[in-house]
């Protein structure tokens, strides 16, 4: 296994390992074990997963310590009220068999979501080291500010959709503006990666895969990437991407790429 310079932003891992879909819970233990035992750092997962047991079982099972693991999961639509984003959280933390997580997602702003009355739970566990980042997902500018606003403890980061067919320019200049991480789930954007041209073309010159690309690109522009894998073979090809490095030239190529697609949709996303 080629040994990598693991960066970190923040304090977390610029690489992750997603677990969305990974439904089987044998399956998604053992992922997450073998991600960590490769070199791995980082764990995503969330409450509407359903697998928060499963991913606990992984970290238990790798050889690696807790305290070594940024593990981020978020709290669910239905979940959002002050006393409901409490007592959920510690389902969480009992399922996940851990007293703290070092990054607590809002999955979305809807349904139960206040940002006075769900943010104001957040700033307890924050301030009772339950917590030790509070982050948002799927938040546009104006949520964003409004967070900002009502928070006492930093926002940290934004989960956002992002691959090279959705780049989300105004949420990466938003992001480096106020200081914010930028998160990118579906970073393969479900596999369309894999049939563009512009994109085979760089990873060629670079002997390298479609997924090391987008994940390299994703990388050259400041974000965090978390691809979900099940298999040995995948999770060790994006590993790999940590030693690909793309030139400007590239970065550009894929830039260019006249295709916009948004993989993740639901009628209550706010930009719906």
């Amino acid at each position: 296994m080629p040994e990598f310079d693991y960066p970190r932003k923040s304090g977390m891992p610029v690489l992750g390992i997603g677990t969305w879909q990974n439904e089987d819970p044998a399956q998604c233990a053992q992922s997450v074990q073998t991600a960590l035992d490769m070199g791995y750092r980082h764990v995503d997962t969330a409450q509407i997963y359903g697998n928060e047991d499963a991913v606990g079982d992984g970290i238990e099972q790798a050889d690696v310590a807790r305290d070594d693991v940024f593990l981020a999961t978020k709290i669910w639509t239905s979940e959002l009220s002050h006393d409901d984003v409490l007592e959920s959280f510690e389902e969480s933390l009992d399922k996940l068999g851990t007293d703290y997580v070092d990054l607590l997602y809002v999955h979305w702003p809807a349904n139960e979501y206040d940002a006075a009355d769900t943010l104001s739970a957040f700033d307890e566990l924050y301030d009772e080291g339950k917590i030790e980042h509070i982050g948002v997902s799927n938040f546009e500018p104006r949520h964003l500010d409004e967070a900002r606003e009502v928070l006492d403890a930093p926002l940290f980061a934004n989960q956002v959709e992002l691959h090279p067919f959705l780049p989300q320019t105004e949420l990466r200049e938003y992001a480096d503006e106020h200081d914010i991480e930028l998160v990118g789930y579906s970073p393969l954007a479900r596999g369309e990666v894999f049939d563009d041209d512009t994109i085979a073309e760089v990873a060629e010159k670079h002997d390298a895969s479609a997924a090391q690309v987008a994940l390299a690109w994703a990388r050259e522009k400041g974000v965090t990437t978390i691809p979900k894998a099940t298999s040995e073979a995948h999770i060790r090809d994006n590993w790999e991407s940590l030693g690909v490095s793309l030139d400007p030239e590239d970065v550009e190529k894929i830039d260019g790429i006249d295709r916009l697609e948004r993989e993740v949709d639901p009628d209550f996303a706010p930009w719906n």
